[in-house]
């Protein structure tokens, strides 16, 4: 493990390969005191729950730049990120850690995608 870490980090944390992360997505809400988003992102874990994607689920009652600083951190490959306006727009944010890229989709894409 310490070898993996070694070889496959940046300045913000871990880079895990998806072969050996702890999780594979790493599940953001951006605003756990938002009654709409922590049902929209309850649903995401469930959905990803039933397609057998080991989620790492962050509902804390933080601000979202800790939320977002831990997951970097932590170093899964996914993040999914489900904050209020992104909702309202029927949207969530996936990133991808070893890029940095980052895509507003749909969820329905974002889940196709992470199940694929």
């Amino acid at each position: 493990m310490g070898a993996i870490i070694e070889a496959s980090h940046d300045e913000a944390g871990i880079i895990w390969p998806e072969s050996v992360a702890p999780f594979q997505v790493g599940l953001i809400n951006m605003r756990a005191d938002d009654a709409t988003c922590a049902a929209a992102a309850d649903e995401i874990y469930m959905r990803l729950a039933s397609a057998e994607v080991e989620t790492l689920y962050d509902d804390r009652d933080e601000r979202g730049g800790v939320k977002l600083g831990s997951m970097d951190l932590i170093g899964l490959p996914w993040q999914v990120i489900v904050g209020p306006r992104g909702i309202a727009a029927g949207t969530v944010e996936l990133k991808r850690r070893s890029t940095g890229e980052r895509e507003e989709l749909s969820l329905e894409s974002a889940l196709a995608r992470l199940t694929a």
